[in-house]
């Protein structure tokens, strides 16, 4: 099956299924002698992880990264990194109700149609789960780019929205990654109701980068903000896509919108001009639902943990840019 990987000289190749004996990443196009800590990678993989909090599936996943190349003395070797994590809670019996009935919206039809097999257990290569490999590689990511700031955070959740956008990376997230206290208690009342009723809901992800170096992205296919959509939209539910509020800028005359630098979402012509870069990401309400929901093992809304997911896609494609700009930054006069 093609389509598991993504980036160019900084690239991640994806593998496993939810339910398999792992699932793992082997990242290729690092540079030696960048420092690796296991606890650091440790921490982003338990910031996706589920079973955390009551609003998460119930399934329960320590995700421990065991990186078997690439790595030696705490240090890269410039050489591809195979990091896998193993699957060790999948109570595949949960799913086999799903053996012969598909989720709309979800892959269990188009799987079956395109390959004529698929692997009902959790969805297969489709599941939310296939992304802690992308957490992996983001954090490898971001040993390149380390003066880079990426930041987060749930902005909409169904008719919950907040009503001002966090003023700097500092702020906390709270325990489902809403800058906002009391919306955060709303919310997480909510999707509990959620849980037990077996509905779900979706909503809206805001990043927000400083720091990007002036000049990644190129003018043409492989503009920065054409490859921050691919990464984004390639993230399981995501189903929507813009740059700093694109939806509502466009009702702005170009006398307005031309004034404020703020508006072109730090990229102009596709290239990054090195000022705050604003992105934004709609996420559906997961398939699952009803008595299939209860039955099994479910998040009635992905947010709270797509957010890690998120910031380790931008790192890659930052990432991969760097290293392309800086191919032929020498011959540059």
């Amino acid at each position: 099956m093609s389509g598991n990987s993504f980036g160019e000289l900084f690239k991640i190749t994806t593998f496993g299924e939810s339910h398999g004996e792992a699932l793992g990443v082997v990242i290729d196009g690092i540079p030696g002698g960048l420092d690796v800590q296991l606890d650091d990678l440790r921490s982003e993989l338990k910031r996706r992880a589920p079973g955390q909090h009551e609003v998460h599936t119930s399934r329960k996943e320590e995700d421990l990264p065991e990186i078997l190349s690439g790595v030696f003395n705490n240090k890269t070797l410039g050489t591809p990194i195979t990091v896998i994590v193993r699957n060790t809670n999948q109570r595949s019996q949960d799913y086999d109700q799903l053996k012969d009935s598909y989720r709309p919206g979800h892959a269990d039809k188009t799987t079956m149609m395109k390959y004529g097999i698929r692997d009902h257990r959790g969805g297969g290569r489709a599941s939310g789960r296939e992304t802690l490999a992308r957490v992996i590689g983001g954090y490898f990511a971001g040993l390149i780019v380390k003066d880079v700031s990426f930041f987060a955070y749930i902005e909409e959740v169904g008719s919950f929205k907040l009503t001002a956008r966090p003023v700097n990376h500092q702020v906390d997230r709270g325990e489902i990654n809403i800058p906002d206290k009391a919306m955060s208690e709303q919310v997480v009342s909510f999707l509990k109701d959620c849980k037990t009723k077996g509905e779900s809901v979706g909503g809206v992800i805001t990043l927000s980068i400083l720091n990007c170096p002036v000049g990644l992205g190129e003018p043409v296919f492989d503009k920065l903000k054409a490859d921050f959509a691919k990464a984004m939209i390639s993230i399981p539910a995501c189903i929507g896509f813009s740059v700093n509020n694109a939806f509502e800028s466009v009702k702005l005359p170009g006398s307005t919108f031309s004034k404020d630098s703020k508006n072109f979402g730090g990229m102009e012509g596709g290239i990054s001009n090195g000022e705050e870069i604003i992105l934004q990401m709609v996420f559906k309400a997961p398939s699952t639902i009803g008595d299939k929901a209860k039955a099994g093992r479910h998040d009635p809304c992905i947010l709270p943990r797509v957010v890690p997911v998120v910031e380790a896609m931008a790192k890659i494609v930052i990432a991969d840019h760097y290293l392309r700009n800086s191919a032929y930054s020498p011959f540059h006069s």
